[in-house]
C-alpha cells in the first residue's frame, strides 16, 4: 500500500513536471520566443565617428569646465552685458580664455565632417574676441559708439562657453 502510494505521487509530480514545462508562459507567448539565458543581446559597435565625436565633446567639455568655473558664463561672466566689469581687463582675460577654448574645439574637430555647428561657434567665438581687442574694450573707451560697439562681442563671448558646449553636444549627432 505504501509503495503504491509513492508511486502515484511520483506519477503526479511527474505528470506536474510535464504539464508544466509544456505551459506556454504566463503572460501567452511561446517560450520558444523568448532567448535562453545561454543567449546575450547583440551589442552594436560603436562607429569611428562617434568615437571621434565623443573623444572632441570631451576634451571640449574639460576645457570649458575649468574655464568656466573660473570665469562663469551667460550673465555671469564679467563680459556679460550687464556687468560692471565688461569694459576691464577682467573680460579681457575671459575673452582670451574663450578664445583659447574655441582653438582647442577647432584643432580637435581638424576639418572633420559633422561638427558644423561646433565649428561655426568657435569661429565666431574668436571673431568675437578679436573684434573686443580691436576696439580696445578692455580699457573703459569713453566713446558711446565705442561703448556700444563693444556690446555685441562681449555678449558672444559672455555666451561662449554654452555655446561652445552645445556644439559639442550636436557633433555627437554629427551636426
Amino acid at each position: 500500500m505504501m509503495k503504491r502510494q509513492v508511486l502515484r505521487a511520483v506519477a503526479v509530480v511527474g505528470l506536474s513536471g510535464a504539464v508544466i514545462t509544456g505551459c506556454s508562459g504566463s503572460e501567452g507567448t511561446d517560450r520558444t520566443d523568448q532567448p535562453s539565458a545561454s543567449s546575450s543581446p547583440s551589442v552594436e559597435p560603436v562607429s569611428a565617428k562617434a568615437q571621434a565625436a565623443q573623444k572632441v565633446k570631451l576634451v571640449v567639455e574639460e576645457r570649458i569646465s575649468v574655464d568656466e568655473g573660473q570665469f562663469g558664463s551667460g550673465t555671469n561672466s564679467p563680459c556679460s552685458t550687464s556687468s560692471p566689469q565688461m569694459f576691464t581687463a577682467k573680460c579681457k582675460v575671459a575673452a582670451a580664455a574663450t578664445s583659447e577654448a574655441a582653438d582647442l574645439a577647432l584643432r580637435k574637430i581638424n576639418g572633420r565632417r559633422g561638427f558644423a555647428t561646433l565649428d561655426s561657434v568657435a569661429r565666431k567665438l574668436q571673431d568675437a574676441v578679436r573684434t573686443y581687442g580691436i576696439l580696445g574694450c578692455a580699457t573703459s573707451p569713453t566713446a558711446a559708439d565705442t561703448r556700444k560697439a563693444c556690446l555685441e562681442p562681449a555678449a558672444v563671448i559672455a555666451q561662449g562657453f554654452p555655446d561652445l558646449r552645445s556644439g559639442a553636444n550636436l557633433g555627437l549627432a554629427g551636426k
